[in-house]
């Protein structure tokens, strides 16, 4: 396939998905039907016009093109549908880098906690870029499970991670608050007596 063909089918699948998307936002009252249901027979409950997008981004996760797939990854956390988390976590295994990248970012913005070793396991991923987006999206997620990986995160050799992970950590640590058991009096300032 020549160079040109491959811009124009990946065109026209980009432009697909984004037509479906901002369909489903601009006419939410849209609904999908089987040919069973339109025909007068009950499957099942109607899927709605996102959730029919959901489906169709979750197919277009396996496409033979690499560039459809990482912005199905990407239009299913902008949907922000958690059935979207099973299937982007297992097309983690055997992606490309750029794939992986994309895949730990949506997870982060989908917030699933179902995912957080999933996460952990991409802060020893071979690629920089995929550990970085890994730390940030844990620290969105905001599981306490996630705080010894980011501690030993603290160690990788690139600056950038180590950054990401630090926020990670403060970010978490953050939603935790300062006190596990918070107390219901702030604590008293020392007294000094003076004895005259």
């Amino acid at each position: 396939m020549s160079p040109l063909a491959v811009f124009v089918r990946t065109l026209l699948k980009s432009s697909a998905i984004f037509i479906g998307a901002a369909a489903v936002f601009l006419h939410p009252s849209l609904e999908w039907r089987s040919p069973a249901q339109a025909s007068g027979t009950l499957v099942g409950a109607q899927q709605s016009g996102s959730e029919a997008a959901v489906d169709g981004l979750i197919a277009a996760l396996k496409d033979t093109d690499a560039s459809v797939r990482r912005e199905a990854a990407r239009a299913l956390a902008q949907l922000d549908n958690r059935r979207a988390v099973p299937a982007l976590a297992a097309s983690f295994k055997g992606a490309d880098d750029d794939m992986r990248a994309v895949i730990v970012s949506a997870l982060g913005e989908l917030g699933d906690a179902s995912v957080v070793d999933t996460l952990v396991g991409a802060l020893t991923d071979k690629t920089v870029n995929v550990r970085r987006r890994a730390a940030a999206a844990l620290g969105e997620i905001g599981d306490v499970k996630a705080l010894d990986a980011l501690t030993r995160a603290l160690k990788d050799e690139d600056a950038g991670v180590r950054r990401s992970a630090a926020a990670a950590i403060a970010e978490i640590g953050g939603e935790r608050g300062p006190h596990p058991h918070p107390h219901p009096h702030p604590h008293p300032m020392p007294v000094h007596v003076v004895v005259r």
